[in-house]
């Protein structure tokens, strides 16, 4: 992610003591994303991913690093973070929360096939299955009281347009979260944002999902809708790929079959998906923070997915 915290490698000398890791060898700052500073670590024992987190208190941390945990025990591939010699997963760093995260094998896959969307599909599902009995509790951070909260920061930087599509949409969202269908959908921990970004391949293999630093209980539908807004689209229009979309639906629905209430709900969580991230790009980009490597991402991206999905129904999550 960009680099907010500056930190050297003599900064972790003392530090790295405290981890079961050896000496510090190496660590180069990743610049991707806007939310933490992270950095690849080498040290005696291998390769890692040390991050301090810049929003997120050290009270709010342990729900993220625990999550991980709970999962990599439970088979699903994702970072396993490393305690210290005291048994904490979070320590500070430059007055800062950070933690140290084992590095997973391969690459992102940023142009996805069918195959690829199949394999992430069946993961999620997996995943949403092994985190049944996490005993920890928070909600999605940038669920519908984070829409509210940030809709009114970000309008006054609209043109008429936009600020229609907005306004309408966030009242569509309170009406649709209110509803039965809603009620009844089937939650737990979710990603939240998992993007072409956040997961690893070797080929055609999925090496693993990271970066769970915006996860939460929620609805597991809403980290579907996310995940195939992101996965199985054209990048250009926003329009769904059916082949892709297909694909992980399918895969995903094999693990564990939505359920009548999902498969009602799918067209407005596929709406609700691109709406939180068109608020969220919105505000980085018009209330921009300070980094050493930070491109806020463009909103436009994702104003037109969400008015793609307003005017054309996505492929359904099953056949009746």
């Amino acid at each position: 992610m960009a680099v907010f915290t500056a930190v050297g490698l003599g900064d972790l000398t003392q530090w790295i003591k405290q981890f079961p890791l050896g000496n510090a060898l190496a660590l180069k700052g990743i610049a991707s994303g806007i939310e933490n500073s992270n950095f690849f670590l080498t040290t005696e024992r291998g390769e890692y991913v040390l991050t301090i987190f810049e929003n997120l208190s050290f009270q709010q941390l342990p729900f993220y690093l625990n999550l991980m945990r709970h999962l990599a025990l439970r088979g699903i591939p994702v970072p396993a973070p490393v305690a210290n010699d005291q048994g904490e997963l979070v320590v500070p760093l430059q007055d800062k929360p950070a933690a140290i995260v084992s590095k997973l094998e391969g690459s992102s896959q940023m142009a996805p096939l069918p195959a690829h969307c199949a394999a992430v599909g069946a993961m999620l599902a997996r995943m949403h299955l092994a985190g049944r009995d996490f005993p920890m509790q928070q909600p999605n951070l940038r669920g519908l009281d984070w829409w509210n909260e940030t809709t009114p920061k970000v309008l006054p930087y609209l043109d008429d347009a936009r600020a229609h599509l907005l306004r309408a949409e966030m009242h569509f969202q309170e009406a649709f979260h209110g509803c039965a269908p809603y009620a009844a959908l089937p939650r737990g921990p979710v990603h939240a944002d998992l993007f072409r970004n956040n997961v690893m391949f070797v080929g055609e293999r999925l090496t693993g999902f990271f970066d769970f630093y915006f996860a939460g209980c929620d609805t597991w539908l809403f980290d579907v809708a996310v995940t195939v807004n992101d996965w199985c689209i054209d990048l250009n229009s926003g329009a769904i790929d059916v082949a892709r979309a297909r694909a992980m639906l399918d895969a995903y629905h094999a693990e564990r079959p939505f359920t009548h209430a999902e498969h009602a709900s799918w067209q407005p969580m596929l709406r609700a998906a691109a709406l939180r991230f068109w608020l969220s790009r919105l505000f980085d980009f018009h209330q921009p923070r300070e980094a050493e490597m930070l491109t806020p991402h463009d909103p436009g991206h994702f104003e037109r997915i969400l008015r793609e999905r307003i005017a054309t129904p996505a492929p359904e999550l099953f056949h009746e």
